[in-house]
Formats: C-alpha cells, structure tokens, sequence
C-alpha cells in the first residue's frame, strides 16, 4: 500500500503508457489509473502495462506519493476468473493501492480473495444512486465512480444518502452510451465496448434520410458525438458535493495531453480546496484544446443539455 497521505480530495489522472504516468506524476497527480497488457482493461487498445513491470510501477509511484489504481473494468467471462485470480494476488503483492472493477462477479471474487483490500466501483458498473451502492458495499467496496450521466445536484444527493467515498470523470471523453453501456460497438463495428474494444461507432458521420432520400446538404453530420467534458471551473461545486475524487479521461491519448490536462486541474483543485478564485487562461484553454478535444461542453453536470452536448456538426 502507498504511504501516501490521504487528501481531501484527489486528482486522478490517466496512465496508458509509461510515460503518461511520468506525465501525470510531475504535474501533480495524486493518483493514476492503468490497465494491463491482459485483456481485462476497458482500453485495451492503449499501450499498458506487462504485469512483470507493475513492481516497478508501483515503487516509483509510490516513492513519489502517489497512489496506482489497476483497472479491471470489463465484463468477465466465467472461464476467465481464475487467469484474473492470479493477476489480482501479483497485483496487491505488486503495492497496487485498489482495483477498479465493473464485473459484480469479478467483484465478489477479489473481496474474497482479499477482504480488506480497497475495491473501487467502476462508472460502468452504473452506480447512480444511494440504493445501487448499498448493494454492493457488503463485497468491500470502497469508491464509486459515478456515472457521467449525473448532475451537481443528483451527485449531491448521493453524497447525502452515503458515507461511501464518489469519483467524478471532469474532463475528457464522453460517451453517447449510458456509462459506456453501448451495444452500437459490438453491432456495428464487430468489437465490444464492454470488453475493452470500443469502435467508436458515436464518432462516425451519418447520413440523415427523409422517406429514403438524404435530407439536404447537410445530411451527413456527426448526429452521435459528443463533445468533451471541461468542469475545471465547477470544482468548487463538486468538492461542496461531496466528492472525494476527480478524474481526467484518456489512457488513449498522448503524453503531451495528460501532462497538460494534470496541471490545468492540479491548479484549478488546488484553488478550489483553499477556496480562491480560479480562472484558465485563454492560451491554457488553447493549449487544451488543441493536445484534444472536440469543442467542450459540461456534460451532464447542469442537467440534460442535448444540444449543447451533441451540436451534430
């Protein structure tokens, strides 16, 4: 385990590669998220981990203070959990500080194999109320993420019917699925989003069809994508909610973008937890948007904006 000191609120960001984690680490990460070479990672299309280099990982996070969360957040298959048996007991001998699960099977699994080992609800286990989460507090749960799907005030009211510690997504990716629940990958593209292997089928362009007939000019259009989550100016919203947690999409993406994106956010917490005033610069914002993004929106997190979320442009 981290000798980490526990903070009144963490910054989590993205490790997919090794240097994204040196990114995330020497720009202000409390903690990072990875996954492993393995299969059992929801994006297993990023470079990850070999399980031989977790030691390693893990002491040169923890020589720095800062904590590592190992994903297996993907949905299991029976003949797969005793593999992910033996990647769980590597794991926590390894230092790894929790797990990030989905799979309530694999869930049940990893409290019994270690039952005071920190186990983290991932955002697709779809956690979104008090009722969901006391259901699965007795298997040794001890974070959930929420869904991106939830408001200020719907998060809020979370925190007030529990004692258990919330982790909010703030900035990144967003998915036109419920909590990454999407069906579309798999029927479209041949490759499960639940196992790790999105095909990003929200991102295409489609043709839109009036009685068979392309309606118009511009009837090819992103009709699906959403545009990404930007909250570094609502974290002092989010800390008065009650999480313990903020988090930044993007194991996919480059090193040059976690660096960028931690240090945005270590600045805008840093400000939020002494109570000050923030405000990114107009380059910052910039800088953001070029390392990605495909124009920023709040999410879910004033209520349901369709329009404002997914412009079809």
């Amino acid at each position: 385990m981290s000798s980490a000191s526990a903070k009144p609120c963490e910054l989590i960001a993205p490790a997919g590669s090794w240097e994204s984690a040196r990114a995330a680490v020497e720009n202000g990460a409390d903690a990072v998220y990875f996954g492993l070479q393995n299969g059992i990672n929801a994006r297993a299309r990023a470079v990850n981990f070999p399980i031989e280099e977790l030691p390693g990982l893990m002491f040169y996070l923890h020589t720095r203070g800062v904590k590592g969360y190992l994903t297996l957040n993907t949905l299991v298959f029976a003949e797969e959990l005793a593999a992910v048996e033996q990647i769980a007991r590597k794991a926590i001998r390894s230092g790894v500080d929790a797990f990030v699960v989905q799979d309530l099977g694999l869930l049940k699994l990893l409290h019994a194999l270690c039952p005071q080992f920190p186990l983290h609800a991932s955002t697709q286990m779809t956690l979104s109320s008090a009722e969901c989460i006391r259901a699965v507090e007795c298997f040794g749960v001890k974070r959930v993420v929420l869904p991106r799907e939830l408001s200020r005030a719907e998060i809020a009211a979370v925190h007030r019917a529990t004692s258990i510690e919330l982790e909010v997504f703030v900035h990144g990716a967003l998915c036109i699925a419920y909590s990454g629940q999407c069906t579309a990958s798999l029927a479209l593209g041949g490759r499960s989003g639940n196992r790790g292997q999105c095909a990003q089928a929200c991102r295409m362009s489609y043709q839109w069809l009036e009685s068979g007939d392309p309606a118009g000019e511009d009837a090819n259009r992103y009709w699906l994508s959403p545009r990404d989550l930007a909250l570094w100016d609502r974290l002092p919203e989010l800390l008065a909610a009650g999480v313990s947690a903020v988090k930044i999409e993007g194991r996919l993406k480059e090193p040059e973008y976690v660096a960028l994106a931690t240090r945005c956010y270590r600045h805008a917490l840093d400000a939020a937890l002494e109570g000050k005033p923030f405000v990114l610069e107009p380059e910052r914002v910039e800088e953001l948007e070029v390392a990605f993004s495909r124009g920023f929106s709040r999410g879910w997190f004033d209520g349901p904006r369709p329009h404002a979320l997914v412009p079809g442009q």
